[in-house]
């Protein structure tokens, strides 16, 4: 009986290690995650300081009305909030996409063919109760941009076009496209001989309702973090999300055990490109003119989310709920910058470089983020009563991208 007990209480001793030292790569893997983005941004401001510097500004009265300009009130949160929202449902597709080992580029052209297509929506049932066009027209925005992912998403996978450049190409195509249909079909008749590239002021009832409170906030912000959980649940919760990230990690361990490997691969920019889409079309029913506006340019539109949300994603370490405080950073820093403009009488052009110093540095991280996870993970498994091994290099998919769970 002595024995027994001996042997258990053993058993016991063995295992507290075991869990302390599970316990310590639990808490110090997070820790990391944030720690590193969190440093990269501390040090591209520090950069940009010596640039406000360099143009004889203040960078601590500039940094205060960034600050004060993004989070400074109601009125401010609301505006860094619509700005994020974009990025959000972009980044979301990217971390999709991402995930299965395919990149996504696209982001652009995905927007402004879910706004197409959620545009033509609401002029063919303009009728239609709010209840049922306003939904109506975000799913008219997912089938778009899903479809415009779709396209390279096939390309990759039956004729092998690389997906980077297919992509690009393919915001492009959406860009003139948008432009031809402005120029005459979709043109707003109301504005007589002088041709402005817009529609008409559609209907209200695909008005997308303000939230209370008094500022602009609108849906489209909620509908954006709800389609962040889904975006988690489809890629953490569901066997469709473990094909997914399998295919990410192996292709052709993948095919060995049966998964529909090329299937998968559009799949995953099929649903990338609804995520930009449903970004499209609140782009055009959450906006104060309610008109799909080509003036300027695609990218006066879109405001370059395509762009800005594969940021916002690496910097959410392609989690979906992490890309939702990963967009609202951005999204301030976007409405804070035109504030600090106005307050230093700075050129335009500083504030988008202080933007793209950020986006720069966040990305130079990334590598680190991973090395210092994976010296994490050694720390715990000493702690357990493993032998550490020095950090190893980090698994990667079939096209030599980093891949993680994490």
């Amino acid at each position: 009986m002595n024995t027994k007990h001996d042997e258990r209480a053993s058993g016991s001793a063995r295992d507290e290690p075991i869990s302390s030292g599970r316990t310590a790569a639990s808490l110090l893997a997070p820790l990391v995650g944030l720690a590193v983005p969190a440093g990269a941004v501390v040090v591209a401001l520090s950069l940009g300081a010596v640039m406000l510097l360099a143009l004889g500004a203040n960078p601590i009265t500039g940094y205060a009305a960034l600050i004060d300009g993004a989070f400074g009130g109601w009125d401010e949160l609301a505006d860094t909030s619509i700005k994020a929202m974009p990025l959000l449902l972009v980044g979301v597709g990217i971390c999709i996409a991402f995930r299965a080992g395919v990149i996504n580029i696209g982001g652009e052209g995905q927007i402004i063919a879910g706004a197409i297509a959620s545009t033509v929506v609401a002029l063919a049932l303009p009728d239609l109760p709010r209840i049922m066009l306003v939904p109506l027209v975000l799913v008219g925005g997912a089938v778009g941009g899903g479809i415009w992912g779709a396209i390279p998403g096939a390309l990759k996978a039956y004729a092998g076009v690389n997906e980077i450049l297919s992509t690009i190409m393919m915001n492009l195509v959406a860009a003139q496209f948008l432009s031809f249909l402005l120029q005459d079909l979709l043109t707003d008749k109301a504005s007589g001989a002088i041709k402005i590239q817009q529609t008409e002021r559609l209907t209200e009832n695909a008005d997308l309702p303000l939230l209370p409170g008094g500022t602009r906030l609108h849906l489209g912000v909620l509908i954006a973090i709800l389609i962040a959980v889904l975006g988690y649940v489809l890629l953490f919760r569901s066997a469709l999300g473990v094909r997914l990230r399998a295919v990410g990690h192996n292709a052709n361990a993948s095919r060995y055990a049966g998964m529909p490997v090329k299937k998968s691969i559009v799949q995953a920019l099929a649903f990338s490109g609804a995520c930009a889409g449903v970004a499209g079309a609140v782009l055009v029913f959450g906006s104060e003119s309610h008109r799909l506006i080509a003036e300027g340019g695609a990218s006066g539109f879109t405001q370059s989310a395509g762009f800005n949300g594969i940021v916002a994603a690496l910097f959410g370490g392609l989690s979906p709920l992490a890309v939702i405080p990963a967009s609202f950073f951005f999204g301030g820093m976007l409405t804070g910058g035109i504030a600090l403009q106005q307050e230093l009488q700075v050129p335009a052009a500083l504030i988008v470089a202080l933007n793209g110093i950020v986006v720069l540095f966040v990305v130079a991280s990334l590598k680190l983020k991973t090395r210092l996870r994976a010296w994490a993970e050694a720390v715990g498994s000493e702690g357990s009563g493993g032998t550490a091994s020095p950090p190893p290099e980090p698994a990667r998919g079939p096209a030599g991208r980093e891949a993680s769970d994490g």
